[in-house]
């Protein structure tokens, strides 16, 4: 979408402290980074969405964090900026926060967050430069890889031995999907993310804390538990013609449960209305 930039293009290439980098042609977010990465000269590089907006003290907040030659990756807490538009928006603007503010402050706790988000990112320079070859080469079903970079880039820093920290007071805000089909699709690469880049930091849990193996585990054995479950639930209607009331009020159950945990957590009633998420999650 080149014609959509070029005004933003012609205002701010007059002004001395930016540089544009205009590849001839759509390549993708991946070598794009490559490219912008290639020609910088800074100690730290912030990848920021074209979707997403930073508040003032982001870039601060985030470089503070970076003053520990450990940390090789940091990034801020994600809110949804178009969260008041739809009743999904809302849902969403739950769950990132229930990602940024449980399992990645978690995460946190031990120097390991698993996925420094591709919204808002700081990382070193000197350590991207040494991972840009096996960042630039992934392959996904023998083809180029091209979903996945923010987890992929992030477990490869975990690999050369750094540190990856969320600092939840730098707020960054990003625009989500207001429809259940774009959001269902985006949900998908996701998770086919999550899945394939487990497989490369299995190694990395010997060297980390047991919290970070548990929370590897779950983040991938509970989804297919979850869909067991539906499928035995299924199974069990169509042989007996019976409702298989045990599998739904178990869900409901946690569902209730978890929502009821996070409100009292954040202190927000809000999160009550989570339990809405349950079967868009289903």
């Amino acid at each position: 979408n080149r014609e959509a930039i070029v005004r933003v293009h012609d205002f701010y290439s007059r002004d001395p402290r930016f540089s544009f980098i205009l590849l001839p042609e759509n390549v993708g977010k991946r070598k794009a980074q490559i490219a912008a990465i290639g020609q910088s000269s800074g100690d730290l590089v912030l990848n920021v969405d074209s979707d997403s907006t930073i508040a003032c003290d982001v870039v601060s907040k985030l470089a503070s964090k970076m003053r520990n030659p450990e940390v090789g990756a940091v990034m801020g807490q994600l809110t949804a900026s178009n969260r008041s538009d739809t009743w999904l928006t809302k849902l969403i603007d739950m769950e990132y926060w229930l990602a940024c503010n449980e399992e990645r402050a978690a995460q946190a706790r031990f120097g390991a967050v698993m996925c420094c988000c591709g919204p808002c990112a700081m990382y070193r320079r000197s350590a991207l430069v040494s991972l840009l070859d096996q960042y630039e080469t992934q392959l996904f079903r023998g083809k180029a890889s091209n979903f996945g970079e923010d987890r992929h880039l992030t477990i490869l820093m975990l690999k050369a031995g750094f540190r990856t920290e969320y600092v939840p007071d730098a707020v960054v805000a990003t625009v989500v999907p207001d429809r259940l089909k774009p959001y269902l699709y985006q949900q998908l690469r996701w998770a086919r993310s999550t899945f394939r880049d487990t497989f490369l930091a299995l190694p990395l849990l010997r060297g980390l804390n047991r919290f970070i193996t548990l929370d590897v585990i779950g983040q991938n054995v509970g989804p297919l538990l979850l869909a067991l479950s539906v499928v035995t639930g299924l199974a069990h209607f169509i042989m007996s013609a019976t409702v298989p009331w045990w599998t739904i009020l178990m869900i409901v159950s946690m569902t209730m449960i978890r929502c009821s945990v996070v409100a009292l957590h954040s202190r927000q009633l809000r999160f009550l209305g989570f339990v809405l998420h349950t079967p868009i999650n289903l």
